[in-house]
Protein backbone atom coordinates (compact mmCIF):
# COMPACT_ATOMS: atom_id res chain seq x y z
CA UNK A 1 0.00 0.00 0.00
CA UNK A 2 1.41 3.28 -0.88
CA UNK A 3 1.20 6.20 1.47
CA UNK A 4 1.73 10.09 0.92
CA UNK A 5 4.50 11.30 2.62
CA UNK A 6 3.28 15.06 1.51
CA UNK A 7 0.47 17.05 1.78
CA UNK A 8 -1.83 17.06 -1.64
CA UNK A 9 -2.06 20.43 -2.97
CA UNK A 10 -4.53 19.03 -5.57
CA UNK A 11 -7.69 19.86 -3.24
CA UNK A 12 -6.21 23.33 -2.80
CA UNK A 13 -6.00 24.07 -6.41
CA UNK A 14 -9.10 22.26 -7.05
CA UNK A 15 -10.95 25.00 -4.57
CA UNK A 16 -9.13 27.63 -6.01
CA UNK A 17 -10.70 26.15 -9.53
CA UNK A 18 -13.70 26.01 -8.01
CA UNK A 19 -13.66 29.82 -6.57
CA UNK A 20 -12.40 31.47 -9.83
CA UNK A 21 -15.03 29.15 -11.98
CA UNK A 22 -18.44 30.56 -9.43
CA UNK A 23 -16.85 34.18 -9.53
CA UNK A 24 -16.79 33.65 -13.52
CA UNK A 25 -20.71 32.03 -13.49
CA UNK A 26 -21.48 34.99 -10.85
CA UNK A 27 -20.35 37.38 -13.03
CA UNK A 28 -21.62 36.17 -15.99
CA UNK A 29 -25.05 36.34 -14.45
CA UNK A 30 -25.17 39.64 -13.78
CA UNK A 31 -26.47 43.00 -15.41
CA UNK A 32 -23.54 44.60 -16.59
CA UNK A 33 -22.17 40.91 -18.07
CA UNK A 34 -24.82 41.27 -20.47
CA UNK A 35 -24.48 45.32 -21.25
CA UNK A 36 -20.89 44.78 -21.59
CA UNK A 37 -21.58 41.91 -24.20
CA UNK A 38 -24.20 43.75 -26.20
CA UNK A 39 -21.70 46.75 -26.45
CA UNK A 40 -18.98 44.38 -27.54
CA UNK A 41 -21.37 42.68 -30.02
CA UNK A 42 -22.23 46.17 -31.39
CA UNK A 43 -19.22 47.67 -31.58
CA UNK A 44 -17.89 44.69 -33.40
CA UNK A 45 -20.63 44.82 -35.52
CA UNK A 46 -20.23 48.48 -36.28
CA UNK A 47 -16.42 48.40 -36.46
CA UNK A 48 -16.70 45.71 -39.31
CA UNK A 49 -19.54 47.38 -41.10
CA UNK A 50 -18.74 51.14 -40.72
CA UNK A 51 -15.04 51.17 -41.31
CA UNK A 52 -13.16 50.90 -44.15
CA UNK A 53 -12.83 47.67 -45.95
CA UNK A 54 -8.76 47.54 -44.78
CA UNK A 55 -9.61 47.95 -41.11
CA UNK A 56 -12.63 45.10 -41.33
CA UNK A 57 -11.39 41.97 -39.95
CA UNK A 58 -14.64 40.02 -40.12
CA UNK A 59 -16.64 40.26 -43.39
CA UNK A 60 -20.34 41.27 -42.80
CA UNK A 61 -21.23 39.64 -46.36
CA UNK A 62 -20.10 36.12 -45.08
CA UNK A 63 -21.99 36.51 -41.60
CA UNK A 64 -19.29 37.92 -38.92
CA UNK A 65 -18.11 34.03 -39.19
CA UNK A 66 -15.04 35.57 -36.31
CA UNK A 67 -18.10 36.97 -34.16
CA UNK A 68 -19.73 33.86 -34.77
CA UNK A 69 -16.72 31.84 -33.50
CA UNK A 70 -15.82 34.07 -30.48
CA UNK A 71 -19.39 33.82 -29.38
CA UNK A 72 -19.60 29.92 -29.98
CA UNK A 73 -16.16 29.72 -27.84
CA UNK A 74 -17.72 31.89 -24.95
CA UNK A 75 -20.81 29.77 -24.92
CA UNK A 76 -19.26 27.06 -25.00
CA UNK A 77 -17.05 27.53 -21.28
CA UNK A 78 -19.73 29.33 -20.27
CA UNK A 79 -21.66 26.85 -20.02
CA UNK A 80 -19.25 23.89 -17.66
CA UNK A 81 -18.55 26.98 -15.74
CA UNK A 82 -22.09 27.28 -14.99
CA UNK A 83 -22.12 23.60 -14.49
CA UNK A 84 -19.31 23.72 -12.16
CA UNK A 85 -20.58 26.20 -10.35
CA UNK A 86 -23.74 25.30 -10.16
CA UNK A 87 -22.44 21.72 -8.81
CA UNK A 88 -20.30 23.51 -5.64
CA UNK A 89 -23.62 25.14 -4.71
CA UNK A 90 -25.38 21.82 -4.61
CA UNK A 91 -22.77 20.48 -2.28
CA UNK A 92 -22.64 23.79 -0.22
CA UNK A 93 -26.46 23.38 0.06
CA UNK A 94 -26.28 19.47 0.95
CA UNK A 95 -23.97 20.67 3.61
CA UNK A 96 -25.85 23.04 4.85
CA UNK A 97 -28.82 20.51 4.86
CA UNK A 98 -27.59 18.16 6.50
CA UNK A 99 -26.51 20.80 9.72
CA UNK A 100 -30.29 22.43 9.26
CA UNK A 101 -31.20 18.60 9.74
CA UNK A 102 -28.76 17.56 12.79
CA UNK A 103 -29.95 21.44 14.19
CA UNK A 104 -33.64 19.84 13.76
CA UNK A 105 -32.56 17.02 15.59
CA UNK A 106 -31.12 18.77 18.29
CA UNK A 107 -34.41 21.47 18.15
CA UNK A 108 -36.61 18.21 18.98
CA UNK A 109 -34.72 16.53 21.61
CA UNK A 110 -34.23 19.40 23.35
CA UNK A 111 -38.11 20.22 22.82
CA UNK A 112 -39.39 17.08 24.11
CA UNK A 113 -36.86 16.94 27.42
CA UNK A 114 -38.73 20.20 28.33
CA UNK A 115 -42.10 19.23 27.66
CA UNK A 116 -41.21 16.39 29.82
CA UNK A 117 -39.89 18.59 32.08
CA UNK A 118 -42.89 20.60 31.92
CA UNK A 119 -45.01 17.09 32.61
CA UNK A 120 -42.91 16.11 35.44
CA UNK A 121 -43.17 20.06 37.35
CA UNK A 122 -47.32 19.68 36.77
CA UNK A 123 -47.40 16.47 38.33
CA UNK A 124 -44.90 17.82 41.57
CA UNK A 125 -46.99 20.91 41.95
CA UNK A 126 -50.26 18.90 41.42
CA UNK A 127 -48.96 16.82 43.92
CA UNK A 128 -48.24 19.55 46.46
CA UNK A 129 -50.76 21.07 49.31
CA UNK A 130 -52.50 24.08 47.54
CA UNK A 131 -52.49 27.23 50.16
CA UNK A 132 -56.05 26.69 51.02
CA UNK A 133 -55.49 23.08 51.94
CA UNK A 134 -52.59 24.41 54.73
CA UNK A 135 -54.63 26.94 56.25
CA UNK A 136 -57.37 24.77 56.91
CA UNK A 137 -55.28 22.39 58.13
CA UNK A 138 -53.31 24.82 60.38
CA UNK A 139 -57.07 26.23 61.50
CA UNK A 140 -57.87 22.28 62.57
CA UNK A 141 -54.56 22.30 64.29
CA UNK A 142 -54.94 25.66 65.92
CA UNK A 143 -58.82 24.63 67.16
CA UNK A 144 -57.60 21.20 68.46
CA UNK A 145 -54.81 23.28 70.40
CA UNK A 146 -57.14 25.66 71.73
CA UNK A 147 -59.31 22.28 72.82
CA UNK A 148 -56.27 21.08 74.46
CA UNK A 149 -55.02 24.02 76.13
CA UNK A 150 -59.10 24.59 77.40
CA UNK A 151 -59.07 20.87 78.57
CA UNK A 152 -55.88 21.05 80.08
CA UNK A 153 -57.25 24.93 82.05
CA UNK A 154 -60.68 22.82 83.18
CA UNK A 155 -58.67 20.01 84.19
CA UNK A 156 -56.39 21.92 86.42
CA UNK A 157 -58.78 24.31 87.52
CA UNK A 158 -60.71 21.11 88.44
CA UNK A 159 -57.20 19.73 90.26
CA UNK A 160 -57.13 23.14 91.91
CA UNK A 161 -60.72 22.99 93.47
CA UNK A 162 -60.06 19.21 94.36
CA UNK A 163 -57.61 20.47 96.30
CA UNK A 164 -59.07 23.09 97.59
CA UNK A 165 -61.55 20.65 98.91
CA UNK A 166 -59.19 18.36 100.39
CA UNK A 167 -57.42 21.24 102.57
CA UNK A 168 -61.14 22.27 103.66
CA UNK A 169 -61.75 18.72 104.85
CA UNK A 170 -58.35 18.30 106.48
CA UNK A 171 -58.97 21.67 108.25
CA UNK A 172 -62.39 20.79 109.25
CA UNK A 173 -61.01 17.04 110.36
CA UNK A 174 -58.27 18.83 112.06
CA UNK A 175 -60.63 21.07 113.85
CA UNK A 176 -63.05 18.45 114.80
CA UNK A 177 -60.05 16.40 116.78
CA UNK A 178 -59.12 19.25 118.31
CA UNK A 179 -62.38 19.69 119.75
CA UNK A 180 -62.97 16.45 120.53
CA UNK A 181 -59.72 15.40 122.24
Amino acid sequence: MRTRVLPSRRRGRGDAFGRLTEAIARGMGTPWFLVGLTLFVVVWMGWNTLTPAAWQFDSAAIGFTALTLVLSLQASYAAPLILLAQNRQDDRDRVQFEQDRQRAERNLADTEYLAREVVALRLAVRDMASKDFIRSELRSLLEELDRRDEAAAAAAAAAASDAADAAAKAGQETAASGLHG
